[in-house]
């Protein structure tokens, strides 16, 4: 199995997933799909529905659900676009804006202790790598 990449990515997951839930998915009681989204919004002012839906490569409908949750938590919320009536930016609220730092700081050492036993330059070419595999999905 050591030539499958799908078998190797699910195998890193496991601890990966477990230090998410331990650090965020719990204490901020955020799935990993909410946390993402609140770090695209939180980088990126004014972003829209639809370009949420690309970034995860989420169908429009279930985009909607999952910002449907997030805004009956009050943590972000939805704004008919002035320039594109069609369009919705999707803004942090005051809460959501708190929660979303307190998670990217979290964010920023939660895997530390997993990845201990890899160099700075291991740490750099393994994302590297991860996001190019990952940039073909858009192809």
């Amino acid at each position: 199995m050591r030539h499958v990449l799908g078998y190797q990515l699910a195998q890193a997951e496991v601890p990966t997933r477990k230090i998410f839930f331990k650090h965020i998915g719990e204490p901020l009681q955020l799935r990993p799909v909410e946390f993402t989204i609140l770090m695209l919004v939180l980088h990126n002012a004014d972003v829209t529905q639809k370009q949420l839906a690309q970034a995860l490569a989420v169908s429009a409908p279930n985009t909607t659900i999952l910002l449907d949750r997030l805004e009956e938590r009050e943590l972000i919320t939805r704004v008919r676009s002035e320039a594109d009536r069609r369009a919705q930016h999707v803004r942090l609220t005051r809460k959501g804006q708190a929660l979303a730092k307190k998670a990217h700081e979290v964010s920023l050492t939660m895997e530390q202790d997993l990845l201990r036993h890899l160099s700075e330059a291991e740490r750099a070419i393994l994302i590297e790598l991860l996001q190019k595999v990952a940039r073909h999905r858009r192809v």
